[in-house]
C-alpha cells in the first residue's frame, strides 16, 4: 500500500491511480478527493489493526474490563512498528483537516465508529456495571491514550514505557474492578 511506502503528502492522484489500476475520474467521483481517498485508507488500516487488538484480547473469553484495557495498551506499543507508516499518515491527515471541514468530518466519523467498537468491547468486559454512555466515555480515553502513546512511541521511542510496565502498571491501577465490573472489597 502506498501509505507504508511514501509520506502522506508526496502520494499524488497519479500515483493512486497507477497504484490501483483505475482512472483519474474514479477518486473524484467515488472519493471527492485524493485526501479523502488516503483517509480512507488509513482509516481502514487502523480498523484492521483495532480488530487485530480486540480479537488478541478478547479471545481470552473471560477478560475482565482491567484485563481488556491494560491488554489494549500493550497491543498497541508492541505493534506499533507495523502501524509506523499508517500512524505517519494520519498525524499528516489531521494536520491537513484543520483546513478542511470535509477532511475533519471524515476523521470525526472514524473516530465515532472505533469508539463504539471499543465501547462495545468494554461493555462486553464489564457486564452489567456500565451503561452505553459509560462505555463510549471510557473507549475515548482508551483512544485517546492509544493516541498518546503512539505519538510518544513516533517522537521519542527510546522514554516510552515498555508494554509490559504499562500493562502492570495498569492492572494495578484498575485492579479494584474485578471481572464484570464488581468491585472488590
Amino acid at each position: 500500500m502506498l501509505l507504508a511506502e511514501r509520506e502522506y503528502g508526496n502520494i499524488s492522484a497519479r500515483d493512486l491511480v497507477a497504484a490501483s489500476d483505475t482512472n483519474l475520474g474514479s477518486i473524484g467521483y467515488h472519493f471527492g478527493s485524493k485526501e479523502a481517498l488516503l483517509n480512507e485508507a488509513i482509516g481502514l488500516a487502523f480498523e484492521d489493526w483495532a480488530d487485530a487488538v480486540g480479537s488478541a484480547i478478547r479471545g481470552r473469553g473471560d477478560a475482565g474490563l482491567a484485563e481488556l484495557m491494560a491488554g489494549s495498551l500493550r497491543v498497541t506499543l508492541d505493534e506499533f512498528d507495523s502501524m509506523r507508516p499508517y500512524f505517519q499518515a494520519f498525524i499528516e491527515a489531521l494536520a491537513r483537516s484543520g483546513r478542511s471541514p470535509q477532511l475533519r468530518a471524515q476523521l470525526a466519523a472514524h473516530y465515532r465508529r472505533q469508539r463504539d467498537r471499543v465501547a462495545d468491547w468494554i461493555l462486553e468486559a464489564a457486564g452489567a456495571a456500565l451503561e452505553r454512555d459509560q462505555a463510549r466515555y471510557l473507549a475515548s480515553m482508551m483512544l485517546g491514550t492509544a493516541d498518546g502513546l503512539m505519538i510518544q512511541a513516533f517522537v521519542d521511542p527510546d522514554d516510552v514505557p515498555s508494554s509490559g510496565e504499562l500493562a502492570s502498571a495498569t492492572g494495578k491501577a484498575l485492579g479494584g474492578i474485578s471481572r464484570r465490573g464488581k468491585a472488590r472489597r
